[in-house]
């Protein structure tokens, strides 16, 4: 996978008016993905099938991630800050990305000419698991 800055931070100049005001509006989603495959109390697994020109609106996401690729094309992304981001994707890539706990509002647009196909695996914050539990040594 290769990523190349199309537009810096703090610049919207470039950007669409359509999209500005959709992140205006403040509609944001929560969602990695379109479809959820499974959930516990650790992960989240979610499938995103993108056919050419299809997006995924903006998403605010404040948790890590990992998502691979079962098809190979090209995406962009357009962040609440400005940036946007060009994604080259090869069949079987696969990528952590880590927030570390920061929310980063962006969406996803499949500008190639083949079907995107990936799957993204959401980790839950560990301190919302370790309520209730004890150390060994307070025990």
């Amino acid at each position: 996978m290769k990523c190349i800055e199309l537009n810096p931070s703090g610049n919207f100049d470039s950007w669409e008016p359509s999209k500005l005001l959709e992140l205006q509006r403040n509609k944001i989603d929560g969602r990695l993905g379109q479809k959820l495959l499974f959930e516990n109390d650790t992960i989240k697994v979610w499938e995103v099938v993108l056919l050419p020109g299809e997006r995924l609106p903006f998403r605010k996401i404040s948790g890590n991630y990992n998502f691979m690729s079962m098809t190979e094309g090209i995406a962009i992304s357009r962040y609440a800050n400005g940036k946007i981001t060009l994604v080259r994707i090869k069949k079987g890539d696969s990528m952590f990305i880590n927030h570390e706990g920061q929310e980063v509002i962006y969406d996803f647009e499949n500008i190639g000419e083949n079907i995107l196909f990936l799957h993204a695996m959401e980790f839950k914050p560990l301190f919302e698991k370790m309520d209730g539990l004890k150390m060994e040594s307070e025990i």
